[in-house]
């Protein structure tokens, strides 16, 4: 199949590589175009570790260009890319053109099935829970895919298209995604923003300083406490809402294929297989700039919804806000698009479901 990948980091170049070695054709789209530039002009893009191949995916110019040559079109970018995305998108999508997010933040399959429904356009929003691999970009054609997750969570909206969802993405990526109960359970079931909250909020100044430090060799018992308490609150609003999903001890048992035992345990035998990798070493990343406000603030109002404090979040946010001197919850652009906090629990829950 046709596969439009919108973005071009880690996670899509990831996903593409995946697609190649699979036989499938997939497309990058870089909005700004110089991601791609190298790969435009011939350069194949190499993956190693997990996945080792190199091949030449193709470049699409623009948006209109991915999106009418796709029979699936896949947004993998930050959180704070989705918006943009999202909307560039919306303007293409044909009556029925699936697209998965890759992984869902911040409600943005509402968003999209807004913008798709004032078009009269109905197309299948398919929610990952998370992404397909995980790993860096090393240059502008190379990526080292740390790992390929075994279960992936995963919901359609509307709902009635979930058998097909999960046809389509076992057709393309293989057996490995766990259907859940609707896009609340999607929301509640991403894990990377609470475990980037601890992981950046204990080694900050390892990050202002630009130090090279291994990432999972520092998830301390101290530091791997606070990861389970942060997830014992993810786990209550969830079970308020009625939802399933996956507990730390799993997302990292499936991601990293690790027995199971105590956060801090399974990071030392992750950094002892040689696969902890590196955390940043700016203050300019992902695990505060996308996942504080298209991750954190979600998670914290959800609990809000329901009478289960997300307080360990919100004081995550409140630290790292301070730290960084501004107010990471208003740098979250789809939330006050959908009207969020204006909506009750029961439309919220409704278009969950259906979309709009």
């Amino acid at each position: 199949m046709r596969v439009s990948i919108l973005g071009a980091g880690s996670a899509a170049c990831g996903a593409a590589a995946y697609l190649s070695t699979a036989g499938h054709a997939p497309m990058l789209w870089s909005p700004s175009g110089r991601s791609t530039a190298a790969l435009a002009a011939g350069k194949p893009l190499q993956a190693t570790m997990a996945i080792e191949t190199s091949f030449h995916p193709r470049i699409a110019g623009g948006a209109a260009e991915a999106i009418a040559d796709a029979d699936v079109v896949m947004l993998a970018m930050p959180g704070y890319a989705h918006k943009m995305a999202l909307d560039a998108a919306a303007q293409h999508l044909r009556d029925g053109q699936p697209i998965i997010i890759s992984s869902h933040a911040s409600f943005g399959a509402l968003y999209l099935s807004r913008q798709l429904a004032a078009r009269g356009v109905s197309s299948p929003i398919i929610n990952w829970g998370t992404t397909l691999t995980t790993g860096r970009k090393t240059s502008p054609t190379e990526v080292a895919v740390n790992s390929v997750r075994s279960k992936i969570d995963l919901a359609t909206v509307p709902q009635g298209g979930s058998t097909e969802g999960l046809a389509l993405c076992t057709a393309l990526f293989g057996d490995r995604f766990v259907e859940r109960e609707g896009l609340l359970a999607i929301a509640l079931s991403n894990l990377n923003p609470q475990n980037h909250l601890a992981i950046a909020l204990f080694n900050l100044t390892r990050m202002e300083r630009g130090e090279r430090w291994g990432q999972a060799e520092n998830v301390t018992p101290a530091v791997g406490r606070v990861m389970e308490a942060l997830d014992a609150e993810r786990l209550a609003i969830a079970e308020a809402f009625g939802v399933s999903v996956r507990t730390i001890h799993e997302h990292y048992a499936y991601s990293y294929q690790l027995p199971v035992a105590s956060i801090a345990e399974m990071n030392a035998e992750l950094h002892n297989r040689g696969r902890g990798g590196f955390g940043p070493a700016t203050l300019d990343s992902r695990y505060v700039l996308e996942d504080v406000p298209f991750g954190l603030l979600p998670t914290v109002l959800l609990g809000q919804f329901v009478g289960r404090p997300a307080t360990l979040h919100e004081a995550g946010m409140t630290m790292l806000s301070a730290a960084y001197g501004r107010d990471f919850a208003g740098d979250n652009d789809l939330l006050p698009a959908l009207g969020f906090e204006q909506m009750t629990r029961e439309e919220l829950q409704a278009r969950a479901r259906e979309g709009y």
